[in-house]
């Protein structure tokens, strides 16, 4: 098979099938617009080579029955109408197989499971626990396992050979056998999971032989030039007695000798513990599984898929040096489907950038479809192009350049509409300043769209403070308020406290921008700040981000009030800094507008820097030195120098209400509209182009 980069879509679940296990218009849009992007190779989601047995999503991609071909065929069909290639990620769930759960289908597993506790339910909030009912099974007895004979493992390993078939049969490229992440043929290589004492277990031949027998059969059936792709783990973090890097190679050597054509090397984490999913498959750490990569490199002749948050750049730099032969993309190319045509056109600039926030892979937590923050085409191509160019051109003035306004300018700006935006402060950003500061990949969001307001023709005015007399005045046909949130503190006795700081004294504190915030500062951090301002160098965020490590004028010992998003990343980004912090939360959910994933690592982060957390705690006061406050019926303390109050939201609708006689349409987006923060902001923006 010959491709036409080095880029692989990497395969990742959408929920995007129908639930008879049908490629419908949806699915289809999804992929060929990655195909049509640039990407050289496909590799379809995870799908039930068994159907419906196996299945790990409510709506799963099936291989099971001719009764599926014409929607593969179709799907085969348009991604190669593109010049992309593509092969279809053939699979069983095994014991992370829920539609079996959740029909009450008995579920193959090499050896009798080990039970062990999750933590899991203590990251997700009521509402999403509602969307775990299926967990319980019909019966509510949870999973019913059974311990494969080898008339079992035959069996599925003829289905796959059919599935494999019917790929081909479909005008697949090739096909790849996920034997990582927990499911089925993982569960055999594992050690900690495969304890047989048969020909399928014990030693790493024996336990990769289910493996090894299905690759050879397919190849005996398929012939020799249907390519056979391999997806293996080369760790199970948080398991004893996991696989290892060493398994890894052993295995991918022994796959290279039954017949598979590349390896495409991945890892898995304990899904009991909430923290592993970001520690794999959905690695957290920059390039965290280069070295596997590597490993597995060393022990095969065949093409090695590298994979694993590995920027454009890095994975450049590694091809070139040999340490694996291919990058694979998941959340990337969801973020920018026209990543490959544009590195290719020498535009990096113009690369949508992934904000690493995991909403993508937290939807199917929920059974839900996947969706992306900074991109909400994605998952909505069959609707149509939105930025197709408009025949009826208006005039438009955007107030607001957060993610909401630039992303809004941006849109129409394709469309050929005439575009304005107004932003008061010097910098685009908005609150995603706060944000960025706390988690720099937002920066890279905040660059781009800035970026983007440059290279389109939107005229841009920066530092100009809109009023209703200016906007009635420039008579645009169309107004877009993206004026973000007002962030005021709730009536707490104490508030008023000079060592106490809403939302917004916060922001002007950390960005000089606020004189009066400034005030309740010593005389040493304001002329610090002042020196600041002066060299303009509180204007750069990454060098605020670098320069807080040393000095930054919040005290050494903080309670923040408020454990939502926006107390979350303060709380990580000051821990961080050396600040000791406890988070008191008066509501019954801990960041709850985080998507699960993201959530889950930062309250472990949190927790292991010795963070006290508090939910169902409403404040009483605010002292001097403490926070009093309501805890399972009882009033506590904790000591504070100084106090962050990271609750009371709303939308700014200020310039709204002095609009109302307004000649034309008024829309409000982003925070401004209802306090939704990135992703809310950039579907809006998206609503908004839609509308007109």
């Amino acid at each position: 098979m010959e491709l036409r980069n080095r880029i692989v879509l990497a395969a990742m679940g959408s929920n995007f099938a129908s639930e008879d296990g049908q490629c419908n218009e949806r699915l289809i849009a999804y992929y060929e617009a990655r195909a049509k992007g640039g990407t050289g190779l496909i590799v379809l989601e995870t799908s039930a080579a068994c159907f419906p047995n196996g299945s790990t999503m409510p709506n799963t991609v099936a291989f099971s029955d001719d009764k599926f071909l014409p929607g593969l065929t179709q799907l085969a069909q348009r991604v190669h109408r593109h010049g992309a290639k593509i092969v279809a990620q053939l699979n069983h769930g095994g014991k992370i197989a829920q539609e079996d759960t959740a029909a009450g289908r008995p579920i193959p597993v090499p050896s009798p499971l080990k039970r062990s506790a999750s933590d899991m339910f203590h990251v997700l909030t009521q509402q999403e626990i509602g969307h775990f009912i299926k967990a319980a099974g019909p019966d509510g007895k949870g999973p019913q396992y059974y311990e494969m004979t080898e008339q079992d493992i035959a069996a599925i390993i003829a289905e796959f050979v059919e599935a494999a078939l019917r790929a081909k049969s479909a005008g697949f490229d090739g096909v790849e056998l996920h034997a990582g992440h927990g499911y089925l043929l993982a569960s055999f290589l594992s050690p900690y999971t495969n304890t047989r004492e048969d020909n399928y277990g014990g030693s790493r031949e024996n336990r990769a032989r289910f493996l090894t027998q299905m690759i050879s059969a397919i190849r005996q059936a398929a012939g020799a030039n249907f390519p056979i792709l391999v997806r293996l783990d080369a760790m199970e973090y948080r398991t004893k007695g996991g696989i290892t890097p060493d398994d890894c190679a052993v295995t991918a050597a022994l796959c290279e000798q039954a017949g598979a054509d590349a390896i495409d090397v991945s890892a898995y984490g304990n899904v009991a513990h909430a923290i592993a999913f970001t520690e794999a498959p959905l690695v957290h750490e920059p390039g965290g599984f280069i070295s596997f990569a590597k490993q597995v490199k060393a022990s095969v002749g065949i093409p090695v898929i590298g994979v694993g948050r590995i920027e454009a750049e890095v994975g450049e730099r590694h091809l070139q040096a040999g340490h694996f032969d291919f990058l694979a993309m998941g959340r990337k190319l969801l973020a920018d489907p026209d990543l490959p045509n544009k590195l290719k056109a020498g535009s990096p600039e113009q690369v949508r950038p992934c904000i690493y926030c995991y909403i993508c892979v937290s939807q199917i937590f929920i059974n839900q479809p996947m969706v992306c923050a900074v991109n909400h085409s994605m998952g909505r191509e069959h609707e149509g192009d939105i930025i197709a160019r408009c025949n009826d051109r208006k005039k438009v003035l955007i107030i607001g350049g957060g993610p909401g306004g630039m992303e809004s300018a941006r849109l129409l700006a394709e469309k050929g509409h005439d575009v304005t935006l107004w932003e008061r402060e010097k910098d685009f950003g908005g609150t995603a300043r706060i944000a960025a500061l706390a988690y720099e990949p937002n920066e890279r969001l905040i660059d781009y769209l800035a970026g983007e307001m440059h290279r389109l023709p939107i005229e841009v005015q920066l530092g100009k403070t809109a009023t209703a007399e200016d906007i009635r005045s420039f008579n645009a046909d169309h107004v877009v308020l993206a004026t973000g949130a007002i962030r005021k503190a709730p009536n707490i006795p104490g508030k008023s406290q000079r060592h106490v700081f809403d939302g917004d004294e916060l922001r002007g504190v950390l960005f000089g921008g606020n004189k009066l915030a400034a005030a309740k500062l010593s005389l040493l951090a304001r002329l610090i700040l002042w020196a600041g301002n002066m060299t303009q160098a509180l204007r750069s965020i990454s060098l605020m981000r670098f320069a807080s490590r040393f000095w930054m004028p919040i005290a050494d010992e903080v309670t923040i009030i408020g454990g939502g998003l926006v107390g979350l990343e303060l709380a990580e980004y000051l821990v961080e800094r050396g600040r000791k912090i406890t988070v008191i939360e008066p509501g019954p959910s801990l960041g709850a507008e985080l998507a699960i994933v993201r959530r889950a690592r930062v309250l472990h982060t949190l927790r292991e820097h010795n963070v006290t957390i508090f939910s169902n705690s409403p404040i009483d006061e605010i002292t001097a030195d403490s926070v009093r406050f309501q805890h399972d019926g009882v009033q506590q303390s904790v000591k504070a120098k100084q106090v962050i109050i990271a609750i009371g939201t709303e939308g700014d609708t200020r310039i709204a209400d002095q609009l109302e006689d307004y000649r034309g349409p008024v829309h409000r987006i982003g925070d401004c509209q209802d306090i939704s923060y990135i992703d809310g902001a950039i579907l809006s923006a998206r609503k908004l182009v839609e509308a007109l």
